[in-house]
This record gives structure tokens, sequence and C-alpha cells, in this order.
């Protein structure tokens, strides 16, 4: 990815973008893969004076990101924005009693996208997720897939990066325990984040 100097990079997504940061701290990146892939392009780039931010919310749905988007993606005008979203849209259908339509699901997802294109930023979509840990609900990895095929779609409509979580950590189950990668299936430890932050970066290296 060719980005300018100086240029502004937005993370955005749930708990697993959010990880911990610290609300009051405006440059704050959590523990997470926002700040590990921000180290290491910072490393790689140093001479480009690059500005990361982490604007993640845990338990926020694709609904809570359209609703904050003015404030929280474009008066921030970024030259990248990435998002991460999905697993709680799946997860309100089953244990909150609050779905999300696939409907609602992909078209809240596209006005942001529209008005993120709209700033001529440049767009890495990551495909949500979940791990075998545990027994889930019947449906439910269907519900997540869908929105995993949705997040495809749009990704191909609006000509961004996707970064295929889905595929990346189906393969990392064959080599190590899906607990070694997330204890209860949703949240990362740090090696899935790492893991996270590793496929992010080949992605946008292409």
């Amino acid at each position: 990815m060719d980005v300018p100097p100086n240029s502004k990079i937005l993370f955005q997504g749930d708990s697993i973008t959010d990880s911990d940061r610290n609300y009051k701290n405006f440059g704050d990146l959590g523990t997470g893969y926002v700040m590990m892939a921000s180290t290491w392009v910072s490393a790689k780039y140093p001479e480009k004076k690059l500005t990361f931010l982490n604007r993640g919310v845990s338990g926020n749905r694709v609904r809570d990101l359209r609703n904050r988007w003015q404030k929280d993606c474009l008066d921030l005008k970024p030259n990248v924005v990435s998002i991460l979203i999905g697993v709680n849209d799946t997860l309100g259908r089953f244990f909150w009693n609050s779905p999300t339509s696939m409907a609602e699901f992909e078209n809240d997802y596209r006005v942001i996208l529209q008005q993120t294109s709209a700033l001529g930023a440049k767009i890495v979509l990551l495909e949500p997720f979940m791990l075998s840990v545990a027994e889930n609900p019947f449906g439910l990895r269907e519900d997540l897939e869908n929105r995993v095929e949705i997040t495809r779609k749009l990704s191909q409509e609006f000509g961004t990066y996707l970064v295929p979580l889905k595929k990346v950590f189906e393969d990392a189950e064959k080599i190590r325990e899906p607990s070694f990668w997330s204890a209860d299936g949703v949240h990362p430890t740090l090696v899935g984040h790492a893991l996270i932050a590793q496929n992010w970066l080949k992605t946008i290296d292409q």
C-alpha cells in the first residue's frame, strides 16, 4: 500500500480491535493487533512519520459503527481505514435476543464504506472469524459465514484490501489447538492478535 508521509491510519471495529485501549488517551492503541501492526509499520517506514489511531469499541456491531462514523472516522480525516466487524452481529442473534439481519448488516456496512470512499481513503476490510473452542448453538457458524460472504462482496464492490481471517484461523487450527489462538473462540490470545497483525501487514504489502 502506497501512502504518503504523515498519513493517518485508523483502525475500527469491536472488542478485538479495542483490545483494552485507554479511551481517555487519544493515541492509545490497546494491546492487540492494532498495536502490533502499527509498531511494525512504523519500524519499517520511520521516514513516513505515520499516525495510527484505534477507535474500536467493545461490543460494537456494524450499526454502532454507522452511528458513530462521523465522529470516529470522517471527522478524523484518515488516509487509511481498517475495519473488523461482524462477530457481535452474529452473537446478538444467538445470545442477546437482538438480531441483525443480513440485509441490515450489508446496508449499514455499505453506507460506511460509501462515506469512507468519499474521503478518498484506502480501505482494509478484515473478515470476521470464530474459532472452534467450544460447542456453538446450531446455526451460529452459518450466520457468521454469511457475514463473511457479505464482507467479501463489499470488498470487491469497493475495491478494498481484504484480510482473509476466516481461512487464516482455519489453517491455524490445523497447526495448534483453537485455545492457543483464542480462549473463548472470539477474543484472540496475544498469539492470535499477532497472527491477525501478520496477515494485515501481508495484505497491505501486496
